[in-house]
């Protein structure tokens, strides 16, 4: 299940026919897809000479030029495919299509084809981005100005109704998740025998039931031989944890993704003031790149070691190559020179990154926000957390999109806790400069992924096992400070993998029967619709290595199940936030209720709180509370004053029942 090498082997056989002179031809959707797949010279080894996109209307002629189609089977580009047998620039046309295309399409381009050029009609399954051998990415971001979106109220909803449970796909992001998966199995040639989602989720259920319909109506597509062990196709919904991509990342390739963000394989540095100028925009895959291959999950702090050790080994290289005193040190050198120079540009371009991001998280003070980021999704205290928050909102060193994300992984921790000032937060946002259309963003996460719509329980609160786990965690301690959470998925992927996750919250669509839960797969494929994150690509690969090593030291035990890790992008918090933005309908985003009490007296360390998330009730406080003091909240006055007369008219009525009980004949008697 190495996805590199499945992209790698379609692309192989693409440019590699014909073999004369040609020229390559792509998409929007294809170009990303050869960019990480392939490099120039590599290309040119191919006699690639040439590579434009289809769409582009100013390519001269080229008849002595063979041309290779490979695009993605839109309308869009049979389109322009059909532009170009219309009016060729090319000797012959060899076309392939990275998804299958309709017995129409192939009658279309055919009666395109009046001067008889296409050599070659093939459909070659590389629809995806091969980020890892273990990860995968759609590179379906909703952003404008396209701004496809990915989700929509269902029909049946009312405009009043804005549940997550309403919540769906749009048809065209269901069409095109639907058919990238199917396209990613055909490519490792493997069919799920088991379909599993998110019982809570609505988004991940109606993947799912697709991709069944899918898998069934096309039975000769995927009938290939039948492998040992089962294959599950696990259907997530990023809803579900909206904690891990919010957070800062302090992992070399998750924390380049952070600050500086990877796009196809590039990183864009031409906003830093003294980058160098042939260092403005690299490539950074760690297919190519054996230093970053090498320390792709390194934390920042360990980074600099081994970058150092990297400069001092091209050092001593250098130093080595100014020694030609024989012809066999003149011969060792030109033999030596093209990896010499390759190590020169791969030292510049890592040296150039560590610097940029050194500069970015001083200038943002992100050692700061991450260290109380960290303490909130951990489990500190919410007086301590309300007081890091303020302050951390009120430093002006701090960018307005750092002092939004703590924000929301505050309200995402505290949305229970009746002490939360939950509500405080969209004024202290704007008092610090932070627009009131994104501190509506605060609400809207509550309502598409807060306590009462989520099933998992992501902070370890729920259950005194739960706050057990949690509890021995903290004992054992984390790496540094900075990297105390762990993404929800690794308790996900520990419960499949030991056959032990439960069909109660993750129910089959397909493949399910008597015990089907409690077998151990030979294959997992994990897919979180809405975006996966580095820091999950990360779990994924430590478990696959894990899982490996048990098998190689327990042969024939049924060890050795193999993870691959897939979403619709992959996010940063800055990607999760757009998405946020671009992604859901405008009903979801207007501000719901105050999440704060409307009434909440302070006795000491009791409180009496009236209406909130977590009901009306007398509640203890942390025992160093003390003082007196009342919080009214306008907003939730109406409510809450329904409640109090709810109560009041509850306790009234057990009252009276409780007199007449008394005065009953019978309790007189039982008392005698």
């Amino acid at each position: 299940m190495d996805v590199v090498y499945a992209v790698n082997f379609y692309v192989d056989k693409i440019v590699s026919s014909p073999t004369s002179m040609k020229a390559l031809l792509l998409d929007q959707h294809t170009t990303p897809i050869i960019s990480l797949a392939a490099t120039q010279s590599s290309l040119l080894a191919n006699h690639v000479y040439l590579t434009d996109r289809v769409d582009n209307t100013r390519r001269e002629r080229m008849p002595h030029l063979q041309c290779v189609v490979f695009v993605r089977p839109t309308e869009e580009s049979l389109e322009w495919v059909g532009k170009e047998l219309e009016e060729p620039r090319y000797g012959g046309y060899y076309l392939y299509f990275s998804n299958t295309l309709t017995k129409t399409a192939i009658e279309r381009l055919a009666s395109q084809d009046t001067y008889e050029l296409v050599h070659e009609v093939q459909e070659h399954f590389a629809d995806y981005l091969p980020v890892l051998p273990y990860l995968f990415s759609l590179n379906y971001t909703p952003s404008p100005p396209s701004n496809f979106p990915l989700y929509t109220l269902s029909s049946s909803s009312l405009p009043s109704s804005t549940t997550p449970g309403h919540l769906t796909l749009t048809s065209q992001a269901l069409q095109h998740h639907l058919s990238t998966l199917s396209a990613l199995l055909l490519s490792l040639k493997k069919k799920p025998t088991m379909i599993r989602h998110e019982r809570s989720s609505t988004v991940s259920r109606a993947l799912a039931v697709a991709m069944r319909s899918h898998l069934a109506a096309e039975q000769q597509l995927f009938d290939f031989r039948a492998s040992a062990g089962t294959c599950v196709l696990l259907i997530l919904d990023r809803l579900e944890d909206p904690v891990t991509p919010l957070l800062m990342q302090w992992t070399y390739q998750a924390m380049v993704h952070e600050l500086l963000g990877i796009h196809n394989g590039r990183v864009d540095m031409s906003a830093s003031p003294s980058v160098n100028p042939q260092m403005r925009e690299v490539m950074l895959t760690p297919q190519m790149d054996p230093f970053l291959a090498q320390h792709l999950h390194t934390p920042f702090g360990d980074l600099s070691v081994s970058l150092q050790a990297h400069v001092t080994q091209y050092s001593q290289k250098h130093a080595s190559a100014h020694k030609l005193d024989s012809v066999e040190d003149m011969k060792r050198f030109v033999e030596e020179y093209p990896e010499f120079r390759r190590m020169g540009g791969n030292v510049s371009k890592h040296v150039e990154l560590v610097g940029e991001m050194s500069r970015l998280v001083g200038k943002d003070n992100c050692l700061e926000s991450s260290e109380v980021e960290q303490e909130i999704v951990a489990g500190g205290s919410h007086a301590e957390d309300w007081r890091n928050v303020q302050r951390i909102i009120q430093n002006p060193n701090i960018p307005s999109a750092e002092k939004l994300r703590l924000s929301m992984l505050y309200a995402l921790r505290h949305q229970t806790n009746p002490q939360s000032s939950i509500s405080s937060l969209p004024a202290l946002l704007s008092q610090a400069g932070v627009p009131a259309s994104d501190a509506t963003l605060i609400s809207t996460l509550l309502t598409l992924s807060g306590s009462q719509r989520r099933q998992s329980d992501l902070f370890n609160t729920s259950s005194i096992l739960a706050r057990g786990k949690s509890a021995l965690k903290a004992l054992k301690g984390a790496e540094n400070v900075y990297t105390q959470h762990t993404p929800f998925l690794a308790q996900t992927l520990e419960a499949i993998v030991k056959g032990r996750l439960r069909e109660q919250q993750y129910p089959f669509i397909e493949g399910g029967g008597p015990n089907a839960s409690l077998q151990r797969p030979q294959d997992v494929i994990v897919f979180f619709v809405g975006g996966t994150t580095y820091e999950e690509s990360k779990v994924v690969a430590h478990m696959n290595v894990e899982l490996q090593q048990q098998a190689a030291s327990q042969p024939g035990t049924g060890a050795g199940t193999r993870i691959l890790l897939g979403g619709s992008t992959i996010h940063n918090s800055k990607r999760c936030v757009s998405t946020m933005l671009f992604s859901y309908p405008a009903p979801l985003k207007s501000p719901p209720a105050s999440n704060a009490p409307a009434l909440n007296l302070q006795l000491g360390t009791l409180n009496l709180s009236v209406g909130g998330p977590a009901g009306t009730g007398l509640y203890r406080g942390p025992s160093n509370q003390s003082g007196v003091g009342i919080q009214l909240d306008s907003e939730g006055l109406r409510e809450g004053a329904g409640r109090i007369g709810e109560g009041v008219r509850g306790l009234l009525g057990r009252v009276r029942g409780g007199l007449e009980r008394v005065a009953s004949p019978g309790f007189r008697e039982s008392q005698e």
